[in-house]
Protein backbone atom coordinates (compact mmCIF):
# COMPACT_ATOMS: atom_id res chain seq x y z
CA UNK A 1 0.00 0.00 0.00
CA UNK A 2 1.26 3.70 -0.90
CA UNK A 3 0.65 6.60 1.24
CA UNK A 4 1.41 10.06 0.37
CA UNK A 5 1.97 12.58 3.03
CA UNK A 6 1.98 16.32 2.24
CA UNK A 7 3.90 19.24 4.59
CA UNK A 8 4.69 22.45 4.25
CA UNK A 9 1.44 24.41 3.78
CA UNK A 10 0.52 27.49 5.86
CA UNK A 11 -0.48 31.04 5.30
CA UNK A 12 2.10 33.82 3.39
CA UNK A 13 1.77 37.37 1.90
CA UNK A 14 1.64 37.48 -1.67
CA UNK A 15 4.64 37.60 -3.19
CA UNK A 16 6.09 35.64 -0.59
CA UNK A 17 7.72 31.97 -1.19
CA UNK A 18 6.75 28.17 0.04
CA UNK A 19 7.81 24.76 -0.44
CA UNK A 20 6.03 22.19 -0.06
CA UNK A 21 6.86 18.20 0.51
CA UNK A 22 5.60 14.66 -0.28
CA UNK A 23 6.90 12.37 1.25
CA UNK A 24 5.67 8.49 -0.01
CA UNK A 25 5.95 4.99 1.80
CA UNK A 26 6.26 1.89 -0.02
CA UNK A 27 8.94 0.71 -2.55
CA UNK A 28 9.22 1.69 -6.64
CA UNK A 29 8.56 5.30 -5.67
CA UNK A 30 11.31 6.12 -8.13
CA UNK A 31 9.76 4.18 -10.77
CA UNK A 32 6.43 6.33 -10.89
CA UNK A 33 5.69 9.70 -12.33
CA UNK A 34 4.29 12.18 -9.20
CA UNK A 35 2.31 15.37 -9.20
CA UNK A 36 0.84 18.06 -7.74
CA UNK A 37 -2.89 18.93 -7.94
CA UNK A 38 -4.83 21.56 -6.03
CA UNK A 39 -8.45 22.65 -4.92
CA UNK A 40 -9.30 26.08 -4.09
CA UNK A 41 -11.46 27.02 -1.74
CA UNK A 42 -15.49 26.72 -3.85
CA UNK A 43 -13.63 25.41 -7.03
CA UNK A 44 -12.67 21.77 -8.73
CA UNK A 45 -9.67 20.28 -7.99
CA UNK A 46 -6.78 21.39 -10.51
CA UNK A 47 -3.27 20.61 -11.92
CA UNK A 48 -0.74 22.21 -11.12
CA UNK A 49 2.73 20.06 -11.92
CA UNK A 50 4.21 16.89 -12.99
CA UNK A 51 7.80 15.35 -12.73
CA UNK A 52 8.61 12.03 -14.90
CA UNK A 53 10.24 8.91 -12.22
CA UNK A 54 13.76 10.26 -13.21
CA UNK A 55 13.15 13.99 -12.89
CA UNK A 56 14.20 14.70 -16.20
CA UNK A 57 10.91 15.54 -17.53
CA UNK A 58 8.39 18.10 -16.05
CA UNK A 59 4.96 19.34 -16.92
CA UNK A 60 3.67 22.82 -15.59
CA UNK A 61 0.09 24.53 -15.47
CA UNK A 62 -0.11 27.92 -17.44
CA UNK A 63 -0.64 30.00 -14.31
CA UNK A 64 2.25 28.41 -12.14
CA UNK A 65 5.04 28.43 -15.02
CA UNK A 66 8.26 30.77 -14.13
CA UNK A 67 7.01 30.55 -11.06
CA UNK A 68 6.34 27.07 -9.06
CA UNK A 69 8.94 24.54 -9.87
CA UNK A 70 8.62 20.92 -9.16
CA UNK A 71 11.53 18.55 -8.22
CA UNK A 72 12.41 15.08 -6.46
CA UNK A 73 14.56 13.14 -4.72
CA UNK A 74 14.32 9.24 -5.24
CA UNK A 75 16.66 8.76 -2.23
CA UNK A 76 14.10 9.69 0.23
CA UNK A 77 10.78 8.99 -1.61
CA UNK A 78 9.86 13.01 -1.78
CA UNK A 79 8.54 15.49 -4.15
CA UNK A 80 8.86 19.34 -3.79
CA UNK A 81 7.19 21.61 -4.78
CA UNK A 82 8.79 25.24 -4.59
CA UNK A 83 6.33 28.15 -5.00
CA UNK A 84 7.48 31.49 -5.19
CA UNK A 85 5.82 35.19 -6.27
CA UNK A 86 2.83 33.66 -4.88
CA UNK A 87 -0.53 35.37 -5.59
CA UNK A 88 -3.71 35.10 -3.56
CA UNK A 89 -5.49 32.85 -6.00
CA UNK A 90 -2.62 30.27 -5.24
CA UNK A 91 -4.87 29.91 -2.19
CA UNK A 92 -5.99 26.11 -1.99
CA UNK A 93 -5.87 22.79 -0.57
CA UNK A 94 -2.62 21.08 -2.13
CA UNK A 95 -2.59 17.00 -3.08
CA UNK A 96 0.34 15.17 -3.93
CA UNK A 97 -0.29 12.23 -6.37
CA UNK A 98 1.24 9.01 -7.87
CA UNK A 99 0.33 8.45 -11.69
CA UNK A 100 -0.67 4.93 -12.78
CA UNK A 101 1.94 4.94 -15.31
CA UNK A 102 5.05 6.90 -16.98
CA UNK A 103 3.45 9.95 -18.84
CA UNK A 104 3.46 12.99 -17.33
CA UNK A 105 0.01 14.21 -17.82
CA UNK A 106 -2.37 16.29 -16.04
CA UNK A 107 -5.51 14.06 -16.07
CA UNK A 108 -6.73 13.68 -12.44
CA UNK A 109 -7.92 10.00 -14.04
CA UNK A 110 -4.61 8.43 -14.68
CA UNK A 111 -3.28 9.35 -10.77
CA UNK A 112 -4.01 6.33 -8.36
CA UNK A 113 -2.78 7.50 -5.42
CA UNK A 114 -3.60 10.59 -3.31
CA UNK A 115 -2.08 12.28 -0.15
CA UNK A 116 -4.37 13.72 2.43
CA UNK A 117 -3.81 17.37 1.49
CA UNK A 118 -2.17 20.33 2.79
CA UNK A 119 -3.47 24.06 3.17
CA UNK A 120 -1.44 26.90 1.66
CA UNK A 121 -3.21 30.43 2.32
CA UNK A 122 -2.00 33.57 0.53
CA UNK A 123 -2.90 36.79 1.53
CA UNK A 124 -3.39 39.89 -0.16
Amino acid sequence: QVQLVESGGGLVQAGGSLRLSCAASGRSFGSYTMAWFRQPPGKEREFVAAISSSGAGSNYADSVKGRFTISRDNAKNTVYLQMNSLKPEDTAVYYCARHRYGSIGSRQYDYDYWGQGTQVTVSS
